[in-house]
């Protein structure tokens, strides 16, 4: 996969500050019957520290947005931002991934998109707040 944008999502659970990323995964796997985590990367709180996750290998198509998988990185951004906004901190994980990206793969800002642009969902939350995320990811 030639990457070409970035979908970013969030995973509508709560984040207990342990490890959601292991359990995602395991019901994309052994439920899904996916290769792998549909996601390239997650963002997620531990403990007290934001930690950015390996997924798939960023080679290797997604399964994270219909439609756009073969040319889209996907990031997770664990939490339920329908009820309540990210902290900064997670933003500023989530964004220093993207812009490795960005450099990476020349994936200009125009091309981060928000997973409900491509399904009927809300993804990546009604209070994400998008605008600031772009911001950090220039």
């Amino acid at each position: 996969m030639k990457p070409l944008k970035v979908v970013v999502h969030h995973s509508a659970t709560v984040d207990g500050r342990t490890f959601s990323w292991s359990a995602i995964k395991r019901y994309h796997v052994d439920t899904l019957h996916w290769l792998d985590i549909g996601y390239h990367v997650g963002v997620e709180l531990v403990d007290d520290d934001y930690f950015a996750l390996f997924g798939r290998p960023w080679d290797m198509d997604g399964a994270h947005t219909q439609g756009q998988n073969s040319i889209a990185l996907g990031l997770c951004f664990i939490g339920n931002y329908d009820t309540y906004e990210p902290d900064d901190e997670m933003l500023i994980t989530g964004a220093k991934v993207v812009k490795l990206w960005r450099r990476l793969y020349d994936i200009p800002v125009s091309a981060i998109h928000k997973h409900s642009e491509y399904q009927n969902k809300t993804c990546p939350g009604t209070l994400f707040p998008w605008v600031k995320f772009l911001s950090l990811c220039n």
